[in-house]
């Protein structure tokens, strides 16, 4: 269950983060504001600035600005990382005009179909600001969405051409039967434009209750293929799990007409990732933790690797022990986060 900060320290620690720019070394995602708010979701407040000490050097000063983004030209600048400073400085204007509810309901639709950008790291910023504002709102959190919608913005990806392949009627299976790329080499960039064929699961919900409910069917389906199949590349197919689940997060916060177009680029988003990462075999399913759900974080902060710990925030999401035995393999396949 969460248990939202309310000591202070959230908004201590986004402070001293949004001197920081959304990336570093033009292509690696500050994952940090990220962190933060899934300990201070979770009750672990007092470990926030300890882990932001061990994070610091792989944090960059905030990048110039290049030109203010207008509403006669922010289609141009739209998928352009040289311009993330003139986004965010756009997002946080837009959102000392209008509330945030509306503002995110407006670019919401704009946003979704480059969700790929980034690897899919700025709907996730997106997804912990938006629960973050949830639980409470004050400047802080209105900044960290500007900078995760401002992100979002400047790495927007869309991706056409993919030939929908027949799907199983669940999830879970629907991700078993994506097919992988037949070159399986590169980086996420590179790997992305080999995504030809995916399968078209849920395509045909229209329905936003049904389509919340198939989108968190997609969440826990993903958390727990993990366990099986994160050897595949350990970091970034736990993007095929957390990208949904910040879609899913947010769908509360957005009008019921923008749920299905959510759910629809979540799977594909999830299914793209997978068929980018695939192993050539699963291994065989992985026990369950002994131990407790609460020690879930303890074990995944202990360790410290940001993917590990949002990884586990999700499977603390699902709730379940064959996902909390994704978190547990998480921390066995990852590197540790040392001090440098």
């Amino acid at each position: 269950m969460d248990t939202h900060d309310t000591t202070g320290t959230l908004e201590e620690a986004l402070e001293r983060l949004h001197a920081s720019g959304p990336e570093r070394l033009g292509r690696l995602t500050n994952h940090a504001p990220m962190v933060v708010e899934a300990l201070t979701a979770h009750g672990r407040s007092d470990a926030v600035h300890r882990w932001l000490d061990l994070y610091r050097h792989k944090l960059e000063d905030f990048p110039a600005p290049l030109a203010p983004v207008t509403a006669a030209d922010w289609r141009e600048a739209l998928g352009d990382p040289r311009r993330a400073a003139d986004w965010i400085a756009h997002f946080t204007r837009a959102l000392t005009e209008r509330p945030w509810r509306d503002v995110l309901a407006v670019w919401w639709p704009r946003l979704l179909p480059g969700v790929y950008g980034g690897s899919t790291h700025p709907v996730i910023r997106v997804g912990h600001a938006v629960r973050a504002l949830e639980a409470g709102e004050n400047e802080p959190r209105l900044a960290e969405l500007a900078h995760g919608l401002g992100y979002w913005a400047a790495r927007h990806r869309p991706v056409s051409g993919i030939t929908s392949l027949q799907a199983a009627p669940d999830a879970a299976r629907s991700l078993d039967a994506v097919p992988p790329i037949d070159d399986p080499r590169g980086g996420f960039t590179d790997r992305l434009t080999a995504v030809r064929r995916l399968p078209l699961w849920a395509g045909d919900v229209t329905d936003p209750d049904t389509a919340r409910a198939r989108l968190t069917e997609l969440v826990r389906a993903a958390t727990h293929r993990y366990a099986t199949h994160g050897h595949g590349e350990a970091t970034m197919l736990v993007h095929a799990a957390t990208a949904p689940n910040a879609v899913l997060r947010a769908l509360a916060s957005l009008p019921r007409e923008l749920w299905a177009p959510s759910l629809h680029a979540a799977w594909t988003a999830s299914a793209a990732v997978t068929a980018m990462y695939a192993p050539a075999e699963p291994v065989a399913a992985v026990p369950a933790p002994d131990r407790p759900a609460e020690e879930a974080l303890e074990t995944a902060l202990a360790h410290g690797d940001e993917h590990v710990i949002k990884l586990t925030d999700t499977a603390l999401d699902v709730g379940d022990e064959r996902a909390l035995a994704a978190a547990l393999r998480a921390v066995e396949l990852t590197e540790p986060l040392v001090p440098n």
